[in-house]
C-alpha cells in the first residue's frame, strides 16, 4: 500500500546547513552552541546550531547581541567555498533520485519523485532513503517535507525540523493548514502578518474562512488571492528543474572507508567508464577531469588536469584520475569517497581530433562504442574492462552515481 499516495513533491531542507558544516569539520563543536558569521560590531549571523537558537539567536542577527543571549557560544567565521561543496554534493544526491529539482538555495530543494515510484518505492520511502543518503555521504541532517503541492511539501519541513520528516496526504491538507498562524504561509512577512492581525485573522484557517472581498481590499487583489488559495492548500505551481552546470561525473561512497589502493583504482575505472558513457550519449567531450577524495574525517580535497585533446573514452578518463590520485602521495591513509568528474565539456564533433603518427584505425574510443550499443541491447554492464569483474557489491554503500548531467552553467544562487 502507498504509505503517501498522492504526495508528489519533497521539500528537502539541511537543519542549520552552515553551523552543521562546521560540526563535521570540527566534532569537538557537537553539542555546543555555534555561531556562524562575522565577528565584532558590525557582524551578522548567518547560521547557528540549534543549542545556540534554543537561547534566542537567529539568522541575520547582529553578532553582538547574539553573543549577549549566548555569551559562551562559538563564533566561527564562515566558509563558504566549503559550504557550496557540501551543497554541490547534497543536490548531486537529488539528482539521482530524480531529474526534475528545483533548488531555491545552498541547503533546500524541491524534489518531483512522481516518476521515481517504480525504482524507489513510494515518497515515503524515497523521502527515507533521501535522509539516510545525506546524512552518510555528508554527515549532516535534513528535514523532509513530503505533500502534494510546493507549498505544503515546504511547510511540512518546517514542522518537522530538526532532522524530522513530515507526510501531509490530500485528505490531510485542510487539517494541517487550517490550525497554523498565517506566518506560515509562503509570503507572509512581519507587515503582512500585522496587516491580517489587525482584520483578526490569526491563523490559516481563519483566512480561508474570511471573505476573499476583506483580504483582497487589505493586501490588494494579486497577493490577497493568492493567499487565500495557499490557505486552503491550493498551489499549482510544478517543481521546475535546475539546470545542473556544465559538467558530469560520478562519485562512490564506500560501505568502509577503503586504504587499499588498487581498490580505489578499480573504483576510479568504474566512475570514468560510467562518466565516459554518459559523455558519448549525450555527444560532450571533456577537457578537463577533476578527481575528487573524502577521507574518513570528511576533509574533501579535488584536483584537476586538463586534457591535450578532449576526450569521451573511459580508459583516457580513469588514466588521467588515476595519475592525480597516485601523485597524491597517500599511504595507507583511509578514503571514505572518491568521485570523477569531466568539466569544460564541448560538443562532440566541434574540436579537432589529434592524429596519432602510426595509430591503428580503429581504436579505443570504438571498443567503447560497440560496448555502448552491447548495453543498450543486454543491459548495463553487459561489456566491461576485465578489471571490473566480480566488483558489484564488493565492499560498497551503493550503486555508483552519477552526480548530475551536462548542461548549461548556471550562476550560483545567493546566500
Amino acid at each position: 500500500m502507498d504509505r503517501a499516495q498522492g504526495c508528489r513533491v519533497l521539500h528537502v531542507d539541511m537543519d542549520a546547513f552552515f553551523a552543521s558544516v562546521e560540526v563535521r569539520r570540527d566534532p569537538s563543536l557537537a553539542g555546543l552552541p555555534v555561531i556562524v558569521g562575522g565577528s565584532g560590531g558590525r557582524g551578522v549571523v548567518t547560521s547557528a546550531t540549534y543549542e545556540a537558537r534554543a537561547r534566542g539567536v537567529h539568522s541575520a542577527m547582529p553578532t553582538a547581541r547574539a553573543l549577549r543571549l549566548c555569551p559562551d557560544a562559538v563564533v566561527v567565521p564562515g566558509d563558504l567555498a566549503l559550504y557550496s561543496e557540501v551543497s554541490r554534493g547534497v543536490m548531486a544526491v537529488f539528482r539521482t533520485i530524480t531529474p526534475l529539482v528545483e533548488p531555491l538555495s545552498l541547503d533546500e530543494a524541491f524534489l518531483d519523485v512522481s516518476g521515481a515510484g517504480r525504482r524507489l518505492g513510494d515518497p515515503l520511502a524515497i523521502a527515507e532513503l533521501v535522509r539516510a543518503r545525506i546524512h552518510d555521504e555528508q554527515g549532516i541532517t535534513c528535514s523532509v517535507g513530503v505533500a502534494p503541492t510546493k507549498f505544503v511539501a515546504k511547510v511540512a519541513s518546517t514542522r518537522s525540523k530538526p532532522d524530522g520528516l513530515l507526510v501531509v496526504r490530500p485528505h490531510e491538507v485542510v487539517d494541517f493548514l487550517h490550525p497554523l498562524p498565517v506566518s506560515a504561509l509562503w509570503g507572509v512577512g512581519p507587515k503582512t502578518a500585522e496587516a491580517l492581525l489587525r482584520l483578526g485573522l490569526r491563523t490559516v484557517g481563519d483566512l480561508a474562512h474570511a471573505p476573499a472581498g476583506t483580504v483582497e481590499h487589505a493586501l490588494g487583489r494579486g497577493a490577497g488571492g493568492h493567499l487565500h488559495e495557499l490557505s486552503w492548500g491550493r498551489d499549482p505551481r510544478r517543481v521546475v528543474p535546475d539546470e545542473p552546470e556544465r559538467s558530469t561525473g560520478a562519485e562512490e561512497t564506500f560501505g568502509a572507508d577503503v586504504d587499499d589502493p588498487v581498490v580505489i583504482h578499480r573504483e576510479l575505472l568504474h566512475l570514468a567508464e560510467r562518466v565516459a558513457g554518459r559523455l558519448r550519449s549525450a555527444g560532450f567531450l571533456a577537457r578537463t577531469v577533476t578527481l575528487k577524495v573524502r577521507f574518513a574525517d570528511f576533509t574533501t580535497i579535488t584536483r584537476s588536469r586538463t586534457l591535450a585533446v578532449p576526450s569521451d573514452v573511459g580508459q583516457q578518463l580513469y588514466g588521467t584520475a588515476r595519475d592525480l590520485f597516485d601523485a597524491l602521495g597517500l599511504d595507507r591513509v583511509r578514503v571514505r569517497l572518491v568521485g570523477v568528474r569531466a568539466e569544460r565539456l564541448a560538443r562532440t564533433g566541434s574540436t579537432p581530433t589529434q592524429l596519432e603518427l602510426g595509430a591503428p584505425e580503429h581504436g579505443r574510443r570504438d571498443a567503447e562504442l560497440a560496448a555502448d550499443r552491447a548495453a543498450r541491447r543486454f543491459g548495463a554492464g553487459a561489456v566491461r574492462p576485465a578489471t571490473l569483474l566480480g566488483r558489484a557489491g564488493a565492499g560498497r554503500a551503493h550503486a555508483a552515481r552519477p552526480t548530475d548531467r551536462p548542461g548549461h552553467r548556471r550562476a550560483a544562487p545567493d546566500v
